[in-house]
């Protein structure tokens, strides 16, 4: 990225601009541990306004735990418009899945994780509603625009996407220029949704790097790339393709007039 300070304060900005449209007065961000949560709540508490960082490990890794316990510290000791919430939901978690049948299966494995996601996102806005607050989205342009790599109303339920135009590669840059924990720069980037802690590029296939080459790649022809690229061209269309629906607005049925 050639220009960081121009980058961060031009969606320092927008984020300040839109409370102001909006008249209201704070944020509410989701603190994983990974880096674009870790970007995300830097960035929202660069604005100056009340900022609440909201930790809700679910059976999560310590490792995770841990990453993001540091980077809140880091944050409330720097801005004094931050403050946090540990909510554990372990056990709402853990209740949910006593309640569903039993199954074996891939699908129930995923509706399980992308379940965990959603509820990350009820606990995010219980505390956006209680303060009147929003809720800041930590999606990057691959995972939101690319891949469609996020639950849809999990974390893909969110009320602005502070850097959903940042690829990920320039997450990294802004992150490295917010002196952000190098802890959470080297940590493999992971959803943190699946008890193994498989990380992201388990379930992609590709590196975030290749699926960014992949997103440029796309209007080339096959013949003029390398077998890996062809490979992680194909991953990446296949993402997109089943994923289309996360990236487009809700279709809605419309009523011809001459019906009603």
């Amino acid at each position: 990225m050639r220009f960081p300070e121009k980058v961060s304060k031009h969606i320092i900005n927008w984020i300040n601009e839109y409370l102001k449209n909006s008249q209201i007065n704070g944020l509410v961000v989701g603190v994983s541990g990974g880096i674009d949560s870790a970007l995300t709540s830097t960035l929202c508490a660069e604005t100056g306004k009340k900022l609440i960082c909201i930790e809700m490990p679910i059976n999560q890794g310590k490792d995770q735990v841990s990453r993001s316990k540091k980077h809140i510290d880091w944050l409330k000791s720097k801005y004094p418009n931050v403050s946090s919430k540990l909510i554990d939901l372990d056990n709402t978690f853990d209740s949910f899945v006593k309640s569903v049948p039993e199954n074996n299966s891939y699908e129930h494995e995923l509706s399980l994780a992308n379940s965990r996601s959603r509820l990350r996102m009820v606990t995010l806005y219980y505390f956006s509603a209680l303060n009147k607050y929003i809720v800041a989205g930590t999606g990057n342009k691959v995972e939101d625009f690319g891949i469609g790599f996020y639950t849809k109303y999990g974390d893909g339920g969110v009320d602005i996407s502070p850097i959903a135009d940042l690829l990920k590669s320039e997450v990294y840059s802004l992150a490295k220029f917010h002196n952000i924990n190098e802890e959470i720069i080297n940590a493999k980037p992971t959803d943190g949704l699946w008890n193994d802690n498989r990380n992201d590029e388990d379930q992609i296939g590709a590196s975030y790097d290749e699926i960014e080459i992949a997103m440029f790649n796309d209007h080339k022809s096959e013949r003029d790339l390398s077998e890996r690229d062809k490979e992680v061209l194909k991953i990446y269309k296949s993402f997109n393709s089943s994923n289309r629906h996360k990236m487009l607005p809700i279709p809605v049925c419309k009523i011809p007039k001459d019906y009603i």
